[in-house]
C-alpha cells in the first residue's frame, strides 16, 4: 500500500486516476466483507445466515476482481503512452491510437460495471448486516460512489480523443447511465444510514 501511494504521488504515469479508483473500489468491497464477517454466526442475525454466506462468497471473488483493475488500468495505459510517441507522419499512427484509446476506455468502463454490481450487496447489508457496523456500510457506499465516478472520468478522458463518434458517444452514454443510477443509490444508502445514526429515524 505504501509503495502504491508513493508511486501514485510521484510523476510516474501509472498508477493514476484509474488505479486510484480501483483501489477505492476495493476498499468499498472489503468493508462490505468486514460487515458480513461481523454478522455471520451471530444469533441475532441467524435468519439472514444463508444470505450472509452468499454475500461472503461473492465478496471474496469481488475484492480480488476489483483490485485487479489497478494493474489492468496500468496495462491499458502502456500501449496508449507508446502510441502518443509515434511520429505524426506515420500512416499507421491514427489506427494504433484509436485501438489504444478504446482499450484504455474499456478498462475503466468494466471497473464501473463491477462497482455497480456491489451496490445491491450494500443495500442488502444495510438491512441484514450487524447494526454495530452500519456506519461501515455507509463508508462502503460513498467509497463505491467515488470509485465509480473516478472510473467513468477515465472513460471520458479517452473517448474524448476517439475519432469514431458512434463508439465514443455509446461508451459515454453507458458510463453516464451507470454512474448516475449507481451514484444515486450509493448516496441513498449513505443518507438513510446517516438519518438512523443521528436519530432522525
Amino acid at each position: 500500500m505504501k509503495e502504491f501511494i508513493n508511486t501514485l504521488a510521484s510523476k510516474e504515469p501509472t498508477p493514476g486516476g484509474g488505479g486510484a479508483a480501483a483501489l477505492v473500489g476495493t476498499v468499498a468491497a472489503a468493508l462490505c466483507s468486514m460487515v458480513a464477517n461481523l454478522t455471520t454466526g451471530k444469533k441475532k442475525y441467524e435468519q439472514y445466515q444463508e444470505d450472509i454466506d452468499r454475500i461472503l462468497v461473492y465478496l471474496e471473488e469481488a475484492i480480488g476482481d476489483i483490485n485487479s483493475y489497478i494493474e489492468k488500468d496500468a496495462d491499458a495505459f502502456g500501449p496508449l503512452a507508446e502510441a502518443y510517441k509515434i511520429p505524426k507522419d506515420d500512416p499507421k499512427k491514427d489506427e494504433i491510437m484509436e485501438k489504444a484509446l478504446l482499450a484504455a476506455a474499456v478498462v475503466p468502463m468494466e471497473l464501473a460495471g463491477k462497482l455497480y454490481e456491489l451496490i445491491p450487496v450494500m443495500e442488502e447489508l444495510e438491512q441484514k448486516g450487524s447494526k454495530m457496523a452500519l456506519s461501515d456500510v455507509a463508508v462502503a457506499a460513498v467509497s463505491c460512489k467515488a470509485a465509480m465516478e473516478g472510473a467513468v472520468m477515465n472513460v471520458y478522458i479517452n473517448t474524448k480523443s476517439l475519432t469514431n463518434p458512434l463508439i465514443s458517444k455509446g461508451l459515454n452514454k453507458k458510463a453516464m447511465k451507470l454512474v448516475e443510477d449507481g451514484g444515486k443509490r450509493c448516496q441513498e444508502i449513505y443518507d438513510r444510514i446517516q438519518k438512523i445514526l443521528v436519530g432522525e429515524v
